[in-house]
């Protein structure tokens, strides 16, 4: 018997296939650390440590992809980091 999916299924399968967008975390001189590491853990789901990674090459390299989507999955995601203070970008991950 064949598995049916509905369209809300169906647009989050195809969601987690296109990856071809990344959302860039951005290093700033505004943030602590702290509120970095717990506003990633709240906002885009991270665990603790991989949050604190992400902000550890933030704060080294001056960005870090911290999330891969398509752009309707990644954009909320941008606003509400945005929205709290971090300056966060979407890009193709492919460049």
């Amino acid at each position: 018997m064949e598995e049916q999916y509905s369209s809300s299924q169906m647009e989050d399968l195809l969601d987690e296939l296109n990856l071809k967008q990344v959302l860039v975390l951005h290093n700033d001189e505004v943030n602590e650390f702290v509120y970095v590491v717990d506003t990633l853990v709240e906002v885009c789901d991270h665990g603790s440590l991989q949050a604190e990674q992400c902000t550890l090459i933030t704060h080294y390299k001056g960005k870090c992809n911290v999330k891969y989507g398509s752009l309707t999955r990644l954009k909320p995601i941008k606003d509400e980091l945005n929205r709290r203070g971090l300056q966060a970008t979407i890009e193709n991950s492919l460049s």
